[in-house]
C-alpha cells in the first residue's frame, strides 16, 4: 500500500488541525494505521495507531491524549489525525504508517509498520 499525508501548515497555540492519510493500492480497513513524528534534532516519536477492528479506541502518546484522536474513513482509504489545542511543542513532521500484521503489544513501535508516507510539517507558533 502507497501511503500519502497531508494538511500540514503554520498554526498558532491552541489552534486545530487536521491531518489526511490516503491510501492507494489495498484497503486501509485490513491495516492497522499508526501516526508519528519526528521534531527537529530529535528522534521519530509514536504518536497514535488504531487497529484494524471498529470499535477500537486507539493508542496514544500520553503527550497528545485528550488532544488527539485519530479515525478513519474506509470509503475514502483515508486515515485522519485531527489535533486539537496544539502546542509549540507538537511542532514536527507528521508521518503515517500502516501494516497489516501488527499485534497490539506493537501498536507504537515503528519498526512494526512496513508502509510509511512521506511527512508533512506542523508548525505551531507560541
Amino acid at each position: 500500500v502507497q501511503l500519502q499525508a497531508s494538511g500540514g501548515g503554520l498554526v498558532q497555540a491552541g489552534d486545530s488541525l487536521t491531518l489526511s492519510c490516503v491510501a492507494s493500492g489495498r484497503p486501509l480497513s485490513t491495516y492497522a494505521t499508526a501516526w508519528f513524528r519526528q521534531a527537529p534534532g530529535k528522534e521519530r516519536e509514536f504518536v497514535v495507531a488504531a487497529k484494524y477492528s471498529g470499535g477500537y479506541p486507539g493508542k496514544y502518546a500520553e503527550s497528545v491524549k485528550g488532544r488527539f484522536t485519530i479515525s478513519r474513513d474506509n470509503a475514502k482509504n483515508m486515515v485522519y489525525l485531527q489535533m486539537s489545542s496544539l502546542r509549540p511543542e507538537d511542532t514536527a513532521v507528521y508521518y503515517c504508517a500502516a501494516d497489516p500484521s501488527v499485534i497490539s503489544s506493537s501498536l507504537a513501535s515503528q519498526n512494526a509498520y512496513r508502509n510509511w508516507g512521506q511527512g508533512t510539517q506542523v508548525t505551531v507558533s507560541s
